[in-house]
């Protein structure tokens, strides 16, 4: 049984969702009992964080080797002397993998306790601590040194300041608060520190708080089986369409040992300055950041004096990655989602506009990588369905490396079709419950397994250019 409830949605968005599982093409294929009982497990899964941590090391500093041999090291001071196995993952030799040990069902609740916001509870569940501004409610008399018991209030309706809520709350383990409850709740714009450090999560995951940051990123798997695909080149100039927070962007540039040139938009300046930073800490040279509206990417008359900047004129691209804005219903752990039905279906118009552009500004013969970390099949599936028809310069490509299981029905897409995308979906593997015991007994192949299933929901696509398109024969 999940040791929290599954993910908890808009009647309207889960009757969506459903059909996404469960239209005339699934059953066609699938019972109606299994197309339900598949459903049932995703939203399951949703709300439980991966059975795996995986970092993308910085191999244009370092060696995987060495920084591997960092972590071992970190991860013993963090876990106080437990020692949990750290993985190369075979097919991404960049990535490395740490279990991620729970649920832990024994944990005592304390007297006092504190209430923290779904993101903020959704992160402690990945292994951060809980830092002030996520804090919601603390017990009357609490004080710094106090031990509390954690609670997520899932549904958002805890008032902050609260003294008590009695309201639906998940467990999510127990802590050590740094500040007392008038310190919290002071006021004070500058209280953005660690609140409560936490001792007993119910899941037991490394934080990666500035841990080796010149030499690690926090990066879910199928994000860095994505830049694989791509597969970029020394000496190619390459764009990032949708880049924030840079995770993508750094590593085509280290996968093309800093050689060639890395565009990198995103619509946000705060974000574009954290691609800056990211790279800059990375030591990467050939990465330009851009504040810029990728739907307004294409430059439209033909002038050449573009100085590098955007907009771009057509086919000025050997590779496109479009990662696009989507309804992020793959993420993980997420025990609650707000979102109106309205929300989530308004992504499949921008990302028809921002793939538009994505084909023009791509060389004939060059390669576009689309990519979501949802789950729907609105944004997935019949996004790779349209794109084939609306564009015939574009064929359907095989992927390399192919960790992830082929594309769902429901779209019209051939068999052969399904094969050549890859879904990431958490609810092909039960749940996994993980112990120290566990580990020890388990073979590498079978945790690598487990890592490559059991992660967040995503999708990949990957097609290629075949031939030069004029812009007035795309569709506007």
């Amino acid at each position: 049984m999940p040791i929290f409830p599954k993910i908890s949605l808009r009647p309207e968005v889960e009757n969506y969702l459903k059909e996404n599982f469960m239209n005339e093409e699934v059953l066609a294929v699938s019972s109606k009992q299994d197309a339900q009982g598949k459903f049932e497990a995703l939203l399951n899964h949703l709300s439980h964080p991966p059975s795996f941590t995986s970092v993308r090391v910085n191999t244009h500093l370092a060696s995987v080797q060495h920084v591997k041999s960092l972590l071992v090291d970190e991860l013993k001071k963090q876990l106080n002397g437990l020692i949990v196995p750290v993985l190369q993952h075979p097919d991404l030799q960049d990535v490395l993998l740490i279990p991620v040990i729970g649920p832990r069902k024994n944990i005592k609740r304390q007297q006092y306790e504190a209430i923290v916001g779904a993101q903020c509870g959704n992160a402690v569940l990945r292994g951060a601590h809980v830092y002030v501004p996520g804090i919601m409610s603390a017990s009357k008399f609490m004080k710094a040194g106090d031990v509390i018991s954690v609670y997520s209030d899932i549904k958002g309706k805890c008032k902050k300041g609260a003294k008590e809520f009695d309201g639906t709350k998940v467990f999510i383990g127990n802590g050590i608060s740094e500040l007392s409850r008038k310190e919290i709740f002071s006021g004070l714009p500058e209280m953005k520190g660690i609140g409560i450090r936490m001792t007993e999560p119910i899941y037991l995951s490394p934080s990666f708080d500035n841990v080796l940051p010149s030499y690690l990123f926090l990066q879910n798997l199928p994000s860095a089986v994505v830049t694989h695909v791509l597969n970029p080149q020394p000496g190619e100039k390459i764009l990032d369409l949708c880049a924030a927070p840079g995770g993508k962007t750094t590593h085509i540039a280290t996968l093309m040992h800093d050689q060639g040139e890395v565009i990198a938009l995103d619509k946000i300046s705060n974000k574009i300055e954290k691609i800056k930073q990211n790279a800059s800490l990375f030591g990467l040279n050939s990465i330009k950041a851009y504040c810029f509206d990728g739907t307004k990417a294409l430059k439209l008359d033909m002038i050449e004096n573009t100085e590098g900047a955007p907009p771009f004129l057509p086919e000025s691209f050997d590779r496109i990655l479009l990662d696009a804005p989507c309804s992020g219903m793959g993420q993980r752990p997420n025990m609650a989602c707000t979102w109106t039905l309205k929300e989530i279906t308004s992504y499949q118009p921008l990302q028809r506009k921002l793939f538009s552009v994505a084909v023009q500004l791509l060389k004939p013969g060059g390669v576009l990588v689309y990519s979501t970390c949802t789950i729907t099949l609105a944004e997935n599936e019949e996004q790779v369905a349209w794109a084939l028809k609306m564009f015939p310069c574009l064929q359907l490509q095989p992927q390399e490396p192919q960790i992830g299981g082929e594309g769902m029905v429901g779209a019209g897409l051939s068999l052969e079709q399904l094969k050549q995308l890859q879904r990431f979906d958490p609810s092909v593997v039960p749940l996994p419950d993980t112990d120290i015991d566990s580990l020890r007994d388990a073979r590498i192949e079978d945790m690598i397994w487990l890592a490559n299933k059991d992660c967040i929901g995503f999708f990949i696509a990957k097609f290629q250019k075949c031939k030069s398109t004029l812009e007035k024969d795309l569709p506007k």
